[in-house]
């Protein structure tokens, strides 16, 4: 079987999700995001694109609810034993199936808890699920309940974040190899993804970003390239991945002469993260990691350029995107523990100017502070 965690791991994982449930006073929990999936039984596929489910129960029993190309997909990449096929057909409703399932499980009139915040989980499926569901027992939202678990990291989840650290490390360097005046960004994305997968690593979850020019502001992947002038700016999002464990990085590469503008933004952002280090450990929560943040920007009249946003959780994530629920953005109560992996990253888009300046990577917490798992100082980088 290609699991990538030892059973013990995985029965740890379950008797701490059932625990959870019983204090939620759940009998049973419908996972539908794939990364649930993974990080509970090691199930590995991008079959939820179509409607799956599996079910956990607060006494450990789980059954899966999938397709017949998933089947055999199941069976080799996780601990499933309990497998159901929906068969594809003209009007198919698999929530149908889903319902007879949780009865020959007896679980009508029971507490089920439903993950809806997920990619895994369309309108037209939750409108289905609803359907089946409302009256068949006693249905809630509960997106967050294995997210929230899945924040803590075990020893072999630090090493596989940290094996994705070193790829990003790796992508970097062949960016930094290529960024020069006439570089095509083709020729930087390719020698980039190349060195996660020369490394052994997997597909992001999410497209790298590259823009250079105009497209430096953006901090979205478009579609799209073009050759670097001899006065340039190339900003770059992306990370290392291994057993779909992520570790983040963002940096904008100055080619040419800097402006005193890509100098000055640089300043704020080394500035911003320094202080948010110290903020990013135990007895503080991810609210006061973006308040550091705004501050800090704001007091340099960056209120306009910055995001409302500046990083997030990390781990092992599906496309269409490596990140956790929980991010750094004001109010947020979550706690900062040890054994976190957590992308901080600085977003300037200065519009006015047309001046972009990034700066980000990836961390682990621990109880004195933040560990960088990143091997590149956080210099300005030229070309």
């Amino acid at each position: 079987m290609a699991l990538h965690f030892e059973p013990a791991e995985f029965a740890g994982r379950l008797a701490r999700l059932t625990d959870k449930m019983k204090e939620e006073k759940l009998d049973a929990l419908l996972l539908f995001a794939q990364e649930s999936m993974y990080w509970l039984t090691g199930y590995d596929t991008f079959g939820y694109c179509f409607f799956q489910t599996l079910v956990v129960k607060a006494d450990g029993t789980m059954a899966l609810l999938t397709r017949s190309a998933d089947l055999r997909q199941a069976r080799h990449t996780s601990v499933i034993e309990d497998i159901h096929v929906w068969v594809d057909r003209v009007n198919a409703d698999p929530t149908m199936d889903l319902k007879n399932l949780l009865v020959e499980m007896d679980l009508l009139g029971a507490r089920i808890g439903v993950e809806y915040d997920t990619h895994g989980m369309t309108g037209r499926v939750a409108r289905l699920v609803d359907a089946q569901l409302t009256t068949f027992g006693q249905i809630s939202d509960a997106s967050y309940l294995v997210s929230r678990l899945r924040l803590i990291k075990s020893p072999t989840e630090i090493a596989y974040v940290e094996r994705a650290a070193v790829l990003a490390d790796d992508a970097l360097d062949a960016a930094i190899r290529l960024a020069k005046p006439g570089a095509d960004e083709a020729d930087i994305l390719a020698a980039m993804q190349g060195a996660v997968f020369t490394g052994g690593g997997d597909y992001p979850a999410n497209e790298f970003i590259i823009g250079s020019g105009a497209d430096a502001l953006l901090c979205r992947y478009k579609s799209g390239r073009r050759k670097l002038d001899a006065n340039d700016q190339l900003t770059l999002e992306w990370a290392g991945a291994y057993a779909h464990y992520h570790a983040a990085m963002m940096r904008t590469i100055v080619i040419g002469e800097p402006t005193h503008r890509h100098r000055e933004l640089y300043n704020a952002c080394l500035e911003t993260i320094q202080a948010i280090e110290t903020v990013l450990k135990p007895d503080h929560t991810f609210g006061d990691v973006f308040d550091m943040h705004a501050r800090i920007m704001d007091e340099r009249g960056l209120a306009r350029h910055r995001l409302n946003a500046c990083g997030y959780s990390l781990g092992a994530r599906f496309s269409p995107s490596w990140m956790e629920h929980q991010m750094f953005h004001a109010g947020n109560p979550q706690p900062i523990e040890a054994d976190m992996s957590l992308f901080v990253h600085m977003i300037i888009a200065d519009s006015d100017t047309g001046t972009a300046m990034t700066l980000g990577q990836t961390y682990l917490t621990t109880d004195e502070g933040p560990r960088a798992l990143s091997r590149h100082p956080l210099d300005f980088i030229g070309a």
